[in-house]
């Protein structure tokens, strides 16, 4: 009995060696494939690790390992070497390393960087707009994003060759969409407060495949990370579907809570300039509203809304939401008004005590304070990163001057606290340019 156990254990080692003999003789005939075998696969390889847009997206994405095939060590990058099965390696990855590396990292499940969606609405004279707050999001944000840009028709080709040009930075991907209501009340709702504003009411209906997504207006400006405002979506609780910042901080010069003719959500109503939403619970959500005794779905919900209230509105779809989540109160993240700081919260005295003692994290420009002097310390922070260019240089050096414009302000209300505009934008110029890249 002894003897035919030998014999087999013997069998089984035999064999085993074969197949290490067999396996090593593949990755060394993939090692001289790769040799001789040009850019093709190479480029390839990179584009599937950089990630692709959606639908008619034009994307660029991070240059990934494959970009450097030279590279002696391009076997220890987890994105190239997590192949599976070994034989069907691509030419451009060192099989024989990777087979035995493989076999002590086996269970390792590598994620690609999950691209942060970002949706604005444009029509109009909004080009200007949009693209320097798109500009804003990239500069200082860590992880890839996706833009998903809802413009009318003409706008179109304006959007594609400014993006298109900024596709040496490998950091975003974008959509470009047409602006598209419902057929049976399209003139209707295009023609709610400002044109194509309430597009944003019916991003969870259109874009059925995002499960998060960031909606801001174009006169929105990032001094932060959008990394930062998206970490938010770990804070909702199992009710949460969405997050805003409230209308008002002070009662006394609240609008809602003076001249509403309509429900609208906590004491002073929410501001949708800058909205966070998990579309995933949004869409499953049946919601309580003041129509009927039965719970609506977010597509069911929104044209009896506008029937019944559309003489009492004034702020259109923003009134809208405010009704919504005044009859489904526990289905909103309230965020402080320093991710969405406006003219309001200096106009007539500092009332943003958050701001404050951190700075402004998001810059909302409304009411054309951008062009126009009525606020110039809101000014000069949009044309100094209009005219910002992507270069390391330029960024950090634009601080000194913006501080100098500001300080010109002064006899404003708002220029008074100038300091609360770039508390945070300085942090994080320091945070994304001036450490080295391994402490960022």
């Amino acid at each position: 009995m002894r003897r035919y156990l030998r014999i087999v254990v013997l069998c089984l080692a035999c064999g085993f060696c074969s197949l290490l003999y067999a396996f090593s003789q593949l990755a060394v005939s993939l090692e001289e494939g790769a040799g001789g075998g040009g850019g093709k696969p190479q480029a390839a390889a990179a584009s599937w690790l950089a990630g692709g847009g959606r639908g008619g997206a034009r994307g660029v994405g991070s240059a990934g390992p494959a970009a450097h095939p030279g590279r002696s060590d391009r076997c220890k990058d987890f994105s190239l070497c997590y192949w599976n099965p070994y034989w069907m390696l691509p030419s451009d990855v060192c099989g024989m390393n990777c087979f035995w590396e493989a076999a002590f990292r086996y269970s390792l499940k590598v994620q690609p960087a999950q691209r942060m969606h970002l949706a604005v609405v444009a029509c109009g004279e909004r080009l200007e707009e949009t693209i320097t707050m798109l500009k804003s999001a990239i500069i200082f944000s860590i992880r890839p994003l996706q833009f998903h840009i809802f413009a009318e028709d003409q706008l179109h080709d304006s959007f594609k060759g400014i993006l298109e040009s900024w596709s040496f930075l490998q950091t975003f991907n974008y959509s470009l969409y047409p602006i598209t209501f419902p057929s049976e009340n399209a003139a209707e709702w295009k023609k709610l407060f400002k044109p194509c504003a309430s597009q944003r009411l019916f991003l969870p209906l259109i874009l059925k495949e995002v499960d998060s997504l960031l909606y801001v207006d174009t006169d929105i400006l990032f001094l932060r990370p959008v990394d930062d405002i998206w970490s938010l979506l770990k804070k909702f609780n199992s009710t949460q579907i969405a997050a805003m910042a409230p209308e008002h901080e002070e009662p006394r010069i609240g609008w809602y809570n003076r001249f509403a003719r309509h429900p609208y959500y906590g004491k002073t109503g929410v501001n949708s300039g800058v909205m966070l939403m998990n579309m995933t619970r949004m869409r499953r959500k049946y919601f309580k509203n003041d129509m009927t005794a039965v719970r609506l779905r977010w597509g069911d919900i929104l044209m009896p809304l506008l029937k019944k209230y559309k003489l009492n509105i004034t702020w259109g779809d923003q009134d809208l939401l405010n009704i919504i989540f005044f009859h489904n109160p526990e289905s909103l993240f309230v965020f402080p008004c320093q991710w969405n700081y406006r003219p309001d919260h200096c106009i007539y005295g500092s009332n943003c005590p958050e701001a404050e003692e951190e700075g402004i994290f998001i810059l909302h420009g409304n009411r054309g304070v951008y062009h126009d002097d009525k606020q110039p310390a809101f000014r000069a922070i949009y044309e100094a990163l209009r005219n910002c260019s992507f270069k390391d240089d330029n960024i950090r050096s634009l601080l000194k001057p913006l501080e100098l414009e500001l300080q010109k302000t002064v006899h404003t209300y708002c220029g008074k606290i100038y300091k609360i505009f770039i508390k945070q934008l300085t942090k994080s110029i320091q945070d994304r340019y001036d450490r080295p890249p391994k402490e960022r």
